[in-house]
């Protein structure tokens, strides 16, 4: 039973609100004063309070500002024989629900606090959604990468054991793949976190300048050294170094490198001591190492040093599941960007991204994402606002579909189907549209989308 207190100085009002919402169902409480109430609500937790506004010792106005000072969350409707415009304004500035103004009616408070009872309800459902999205999100998340695949979840479960303690990770996966989200996800997970992570990309920077880059220099040292400098792996001191496109890194800075593994020490380019680090490495590559060990180009003993853990990402056409969720991820991260409203992908679309291949795995499911947008017009993402290659490969995948066999009956029927699809998607369900570019009557698209098993 829903429990009210009402502040009221007048007693006949306290008593006439007091049977009144007995009679509706409510259990009332009552205070002569504003003081009178608020020691009531310091030991009482009351679902809604109708406080009047002109009372003596505490006015409502101070009740309402007292009561926000101990946080108090409860609905509050005020009210008064001497409403105006500006007063009802300034209660709801200062956190009333309502106003209702003197002489009232029985049905006006029985509304008032129907009302408050809708937007209580709403308030407690939208907090109970938040949640679940948030549980939601917290299971299928590591770091800034989400799925929901059963081979994703085992690899964040995998990642997030290995990144409470300091063993070298090698993840291997194609482009695109997320090889550099897993490694923050990794350092974000331990206990390094506020400590640096340094990405470098092993292929990217010049090989004259990679060793100096990495381990640091001293003043001297080379033509144009004209100052000490630290390398990334000092500058990651008691944090991760993540080494990207290992595969790349030149023979020399190898030897370089095992040396920085098994001693963990770096020696800057003209020193003559070495220097302790404590760097965590996490490595990555899209190549094949021992594919690249038999030809002579990586040291097989560093190898095994860098795969002490080894996490492989699988590529995005082996687990298709995860598209949705994936989609709906970049769709949030993309309005917030772009101040956008896009919804979702119609099932129409998402039909097609799940059929894609992606060749350049959740990079290029991003960039996908970020151009349908910028080119909807609509709340929700059709298949005109996706890179022409996606549908192509869809119906290139469907006209293989329909030669098999031989029987003419068969593929016309497959025709049918696949042209009604295309109609279907072009007009984002729109039948009636649908049937003019099918030049059929409606009734025989209905009659057609029936039979073929097509909503």
């Amino acid at each position: 039973m829903k429990q009210i207190l009402i502040i009221d100085d007048e007693a006949n009002m306290r008593h006439m609100l007091s049977v009144m919402l007995k009679k509706y169902g409510y259990t009332a409480d009552t205070a002569a004063d504003g003081y009178e109430g608020l020691e009531k609500i310091k030991t009482v937790s009351y679902d809604f309070i109708l406080c009047d506004i002109k009372m003596p010792k505490m006015s409502g106005m101070e009740f309402l500002q007292e009561s926000r000072h101990l946080s108090l969350e409860t609905t509050i409707i005020m009210m008064s024989a001497y409403g105006t415009i500006d007063m009802a304004v300034e209660a709801m500035k200062k956190g009333a629900y309502d106003f209702i103004s003197k002489p009232f009616k029985n049905d006006e408070i029985r509304l008032a606090i129907k009302k408050a009872e809708e937007r209580n309800r709403l308030k407690e459902e939208n907090q109970q959604l938040k949640q679940r999205i948030k549980t939601i999100e917290e299971k299928y998340n590591f770091g800034n990468m989400v799925a929901k695949s059963k081979r994703m979840q085992e690899l964040f479960k995998l990642a997030s054991k290995v990144a409470q303690y300091t063993t070298t990770v090698l993840i291997t996966g194609e482009s695109g793949t997320g090889k550099e989200l897993v490694a923050r996800g990794i350092h974000l997970s331990s206990p390094r976190a506020d400590k640096p992570f340094i990405p470098i990309n092993c292929g990217e920077i010049p090989e004259n300048l990679l060793e100096s880059e990495l381990f640091g220099h001293i003043k001297g040292a080379f033509t144009g050294a004209d100052r000490n400098k630290k390398g990334l792996f000092a500058e990651a001191q008691n944090g991760t170094v993540f080494l990207d496109e290992i595969g790349e890194l030149p023979m020399a800075l190898q030897v370089k490198l095992l040396r920085v593994l098994q001693e963990s020490e770096i020696r800057p380019v003209g020193a003559a001591k070495t220097q302790n680090i404590d760097t965590r490495i996490i490595a990555a590559t899209s190549k094949q190492l021992q594919a690249e060990i038999s030809r002579g180009n990586f040291r097989e003993d560093l190898f095994y040093r860098l795969n002490v853990l080894p996490i492989q990402i699988p590529p995005l056409r082996e687990r298709s599941e995860d598209i949705p969720l994936l989609s709906r991820h970049f769709i949030n991260k993309f309005n917030k960007i772009m101040s956008g409203n896009i919804h979702d992908v119609a099932p129409g679309a998402m039909t097609w991204l799940l059929k894609y291949e992606w060749p350049g795995n959740v990079r290029e499911l991003e960039n996908v994402i970020e151009r349908a947008m910028v080119l909807a017009e609509k709340e929700i993402l059709i298949i005109d606002n996706f890179p022409p290659e996606i549908g192509q490969q869809n119906i290139k995948h469907d006209i293989n579909a329909l030669m098999e066999g031989y029987s003419l009956k068969i593929a016309q029927k497959n025709i049918e189907k696949l042209l009604i699809k295309k109609a279907l998607n072009k007009t984002s369900g729109n039948r009636t549209q649908s049937a003019r570019l099918l030049e059929i009557s409606h009734p025989s698209l209905l009659s057609k989308m029936k039979a073929y098993g097509l909503s």
